[in-house]
């Protein structure tokens, strides 16, 4: 039984030190840490947005709310967005109070942006899609989020929402 406990203890020791998502390719998201009000292109405000860290600083933790009411409920959802250090890519899992998810399994982090891909899904009884979305640093106060979905492998795009974050003061 001391032997087990020593081993704990020791592991634990080694854990701490090592500090897991302490690396740069962690903070590449970090631009979009913050709380912020979300516009469309038409300049109507679509929902706001806080977005943290959480878990040690391994994962940025969105919680996102709509501007509007529709059909009685406000939408709400959130996202979880990690660095994958095994694959060197940014995932990120979306889920909302509606039923609805997404997940991006494929992640590559630019220059102040991360654009994301999905796999492949069932859109239709006879489609497949893909979605992409991608986060550029406008700059210290603006973030754009684009999303994006293709019904043919991604040799073709349609813009799903265009939105254009502003940090709350």
């Amino acid at each position: 039984m001391k032997t087990i406990i020593v081993l704990l203890l020791l592991s634990a020791s080694v854990y701490a030190q090592q500090k897991p998502c302490s690396a740069p390719a962690y903070r590449q998201f970090d631009f979009w840490i913050g709380e912020w009000e979300a516009f469309a292109k038409d300049g109507q405000k679509a929902g706001d947005s806080k977005i943290s860290v959480i878990l040690d600083s391994c994962i940025i933790l969105e919680e996102w709310t709509s501007a509007t009411v529709s059909q009685g409920i406000r939408y709400a959802g959130k996202s979880f967005n990690t660095y994958n250090s095994l694959t060197r890519q940014w995932q990120q899992t979306w889920v909302d109070n509606v039923g609805g998810s997404n997940e991006y399994l494929e992640g590559k982090a630019g220059n102040n942006s991360i654009v994301f891909r999905s796999t492949p899904f069932r859109f239709s009884k006879d489609t497949m899609a893909i979605r992409q979305l991608s986060f550029f640093k406008l700059s210290e106060n603006k973030v754009r989020q684009h999303g994006e979905i293709s019904k043919d492998k991604g040799n073709t795009w349609a813009t799903e929402y265009d939105l254009e974050y502003r940090k709350k003061k």
